[in-house]
């Protein structure tokens, strides 16, 4: 069964996608990700359409049976997008050159730009589960792109406040965020021409960075080619920051925040940005999104913002001494 089903009391559609049980756990012998095995043909960087999609642009029909007036259903269009970083089994993406982060980055454009062209999509999400503690089955560097025929209701919230803050102020919330975080700049982590990296005042996980484009631009295609490249520079050495606060594979869930398509006018009031979401709070303690979390969406931080910038400022420094002659 495959399709969206009405959630009447957030005001949101859920995905229904049985056909995603069946998603296998990789074995041992095998990756389809990998070109040696004949699944994907030689490549650098390569989108491949999901096996086990939850959206698809030819949906079968709502069950007929189960909706009425009062369960509203819809067919579940969309797209489900696989972005295969590099054929190396076993690479992480702080091995990758920023040569080839630029390649991934034109990658996102280019599907970022098929996916928009559907009018009937309203929102194109690129992100990455990385890690088992989050429900990765394929350890193969790889990343994923959504595209939903509805604006998700996080998407909807973040646009309102933007939207009614521009109204309000005729500023961009986002711009003042990075404007107020810059003059504070207790939780900086690092900065370059293009992009900031900080840890925000209202963090809701330990670690859970943000990297903001300094120029406002509302989707990651309006970027130029130089801030492109310092993209992919930026999110190489964000992960690679991570990956050396406790050296190992930091698990973590990034969030690529473009503003949505085929909706309307967003480029006054919407900013992108990148969200990390890591669920650990330390070396070996998960943070768990339970009762008060997922429940009533209030979010408790067992952390203070401005101490554990300092830890990353730390490790940030610690993985850019490590690439030195690279």
């Amino acid at each position: 069964m495959a399709e969206l089903r009405w959630h009447p009391l957030i005001q949101d559609w859920v995905m229904i996608a049985s056909n995603r049980q069946g998603r296998p756990q990789m074995p041992k012998d095998y990756c389809p990700f990998c070109p040696s095995f004949g699944n994907v043909p030689d490549y650098e960087v390569l989108e491949y359409d999901n096996d086990f999609p939850a959206l698809s642009q030819n949906p079968p029909e709502p069950d007929e049976g189960i909706a009425n007036d009062f369960f509203k259903v819809k067919p579940s269009y969309g797209k489900c997008e696989v972005i295969l970083y590099s054929p190396g089994h076993t690479v992480t993406m702080p091995e990758l050159s920023y040569d080839h982060m630029k390649k991934l980055v034109d990658l996102w454009c280019e599907r970022f730009n098929v996916m928009r062209s559907d009018e009937k999509i309203k929102y194109v999400f690129p992100f990455e589960n990385r890690g088992e503690v989050v429900g990765v089955t394929m350890p193969h560097p790889h990343g994923q792109m959504y595209g939903y025929s509805f604006i998700p209701k996080k998407l909807q919230l973040e646009t309102a406040s933007a939207k009614e803050y521009y109204e309000k102020t005729g500023n961009c919330l986002f711009c003042d965020t990075l404007k107020n975080e810059l003059e504070a700049q207790k939780r900086i982590i690092f900065q370059n021409e293009h992009f900031t990296v900080y840890l925000p005042f209202y963090c809701e996980y330990p670690y859970g960075v943000y990297i903001m484009a300094n120029r406002h631009v509302q989707y990651i295609t309006d970027l130029t080619e130089e801030e492109k490249y310092t993209l992919g520079v930026t999110i190489r050495d964000t992960v690679g920051m991570l990956d050396s606060l406790f050296d190992y594979r930091f698990p973590y869930m990034m969030c690529m925040h473009n503003a949505p398509v085929n909706s309307g006018d967003y480029s006054k009031d919407f900013h992108f940005h990148i969200e990390f979401f890591p669920p650990m709070r330390s070396a070996d303690k998960q943070k768990f999104n339970a009762s008060s979390e997922t429940g009533a969406w209030a979010h408790c931080n067992p952390t203070c913002p401005e101490e554990t910038s300092k830890e990353l400022r730390a490790a940030y420094a610690k993985f850019m001494e490590s690439k030195k002659g690279e």
